[in-house]
């Protein structure tokens, strides 16, 4: 399973990008995380559907200094494309 999310609020320059590759690697996932031009940060992650959803859930507050708004995300059928979790741009 994939899940495609964008993270919005005070997202960027609080180790939210790192924090969420640390999660993400915790839980087993794989993909990337990036910062976008418009202050939010995406995500692409690769792993069971229910990991998916835990990963959704810690998305929602990420790290100790970030302050989120509002997580859009969708969860889809996919084939993996990824080995590990990375953090881009």
């Amino acid at each position: 399973m994939i899940l495609s999310a964008k993270v919005s609020g005070r997202v960027q320059g609080v180790f939210f990008r790192v924090s969420t590759r640390n999660k993400a690697r915790q839980l087993g996932l794989t993909g990337w995380v990036r910062n976008n031009w418009d202050g939010t940060v995406e995500v692409l992650a690769e792993g069971p559907k229910n990991v998916l959803k835990i990963f959704v859930l810690w998305l929602h507050h990420g790290p100790p200094h970030a302050i989120v708004h509002e997580v859009k995300y969708q969860i889809i059928d996919g084939a993996p494309q990824y080995s590990s979790f990375s953090v881009t741009g």
